[in-house]
């Protein structure tokens, strides 16, 4: 029945407790890189200027806070909680992450993304 909620409109209007449809929260998950890139797009470059390539790392805390309505406009706040090379040489971050939803109060999601920029 769960899965109505995501994709039966009807249903989910009729019966469920968010009046319509709404996102999986692992697809508001998966818009973190698209998210990411498009506000590093705007904001100054914060790429190391060694050679070598990023990674993804992990996520720490993950929470689903509010249930994005199928046809929200969201966008991604993120913040640079720490950077540290770790025993490889690697660069260890980790980004304080928001996810919001346009016209409400509380985010969709809230996490620590963890990345690593590996040298050559």
């Amino acid at each position: 029945m769960t899965i109505r909620l995501h994709l039966d409109p009807n249903w989910a209007r009729e019966t469920g407790p968010f009046g319509t449809t709404v996102a999986f929260g692992f697809c508001t998950m998966s818009l973190l890189t698209h998210l990411l890139h498009s506000a590093m797009k705007t904001a100054p470059a914060r790429t190391p200027s060694a050679e070598g390539y990023y990674l993804n790392y992990g996520i720490d805390r993950l929470r689903f806070i509010e249930p994005v309505p199928v046809g929200s406009r969201v966008r991604g706040a993120f913040v640079v909680k720490h950077v540290r090379n770790d025993a490889r040489n690697r660069i260890l971050v980790a980004f304080g992450v928001t996810v919001e939803i346009e016209g409400l109060d509380r985010p969709a999601l809230v996490a620590e993304w963890l990345g690593i920029w590996v040298r050559p």
